[in-house]
């Protein structure tokens, strides 16, 4: 599970999104009003103050109100940054490109869920926004989340990289083994969180695990093991906390 990127590549050309060819089409019918609500919004004059941006991310926001005609691409070139630079999701080999389609998702406030196949134009939009005519975004995509992901989730790992907002919108179901990762920064024997550095090392992490050869792990302990390999190359070490009560388990990565 991956957050988006704040910034997006927009496609040179290509033909518009369609939502009826997006994965998990029982999201269309919501997809299609957060995007007619945003594409509203994003025309009025204080759409930047609504949609939570700087006025020097204005022509992002007009880009909003032409979404049904934008050119539209593989979210995997859409989606850029510190993490998906790392990820690198579109530089795979057809058998990474086929392991990342089956198990990488990435949460969006305006699609909800989207592999990253699924064809979608560039967009300015945050999950903690409280958009016109939806309401907070996170509660407005929670129960549609739930169902959509319920089978795929159930019973299977669920490796979490997601920040904070993206949480809010989507909790694995009770049988899944739920792990969320962690990046600590190591300097002279102190660890502290970082933000930048946790995105570049989720993204490595992503990476590791749909090109390594073998098994995907199946639980918290396998997810651990493969992690290791990264360590005295990216990672100082790996450290999986013990089993919770309830709720997600911590993998925690550290790196100098």
């Amino acid at each position: 599970m991956l957050p988006p990127s704040e910034g997006k590549t927009p496609a040179r050309s290509g033909a518009p999104v369609d939502l009826a060819d997006l994965s998990h089409d029982a999201l269309t019918p919501l997809r299609a009003k957060v995007l007619d609500a945003l594409a509203e919004v994003s025309a009025h004059a204080d759409a930047t103050d609504v949609l939570g941006v700087s006025a020097g991310l204005a022509d992002e926001v007009a880009r909003n109100t032409a979404l049904h005609d934008a050119p539209a691409a593989a979210a995997s070139r859409v989606y850029t940054g510190v993490l998906y630079a790392a990820a690198g999701l579109d530089r795979l080999t057809p058998a990474a490109r086929a392991r990342a389609a089956q198990h990488v998702r990435i949460v969006s406030a305006l699609w909800g869920v989207v592999t990253p196949d699924d064809r979608i134009p560039a967009y300015r939009l945050s999950m903690g926004t409280d958009l016109p005519g939806i309401g907070p975004l996170a509660p407005a995509w929670r129960g549609a989340l739930g169902e959509a992901l319920a089978a795929e989730a159930a019973g299977t790992l669920v490796v979490d990289c997601r920040s904070a907002a993206y949480l809010a919108a989507w909790t694995p179901p009770a049988d899944a083994d739920w792990v969320a990762v962690r990046v600590l920064r190591e300097v002279d024997g102190r660890r502290s969180v970082v933000s930048h550095h946790a995105k570049h090392t989720r993204g490595v992490l992503t990476r590791h695990l749909v090109t390594r050869r073998g098994r995907s792990p199946r639980d918290a302990e396998e997810l651990a093991h493969v992690a290791s390999a990264l360590v005295g190359d990216a990672l100082l070490a790996v450290e999986l906390d013990a089993p919770p009560r309830r709720g997600a388990r911590t993998l925690s990565l550290v790196v100098a």
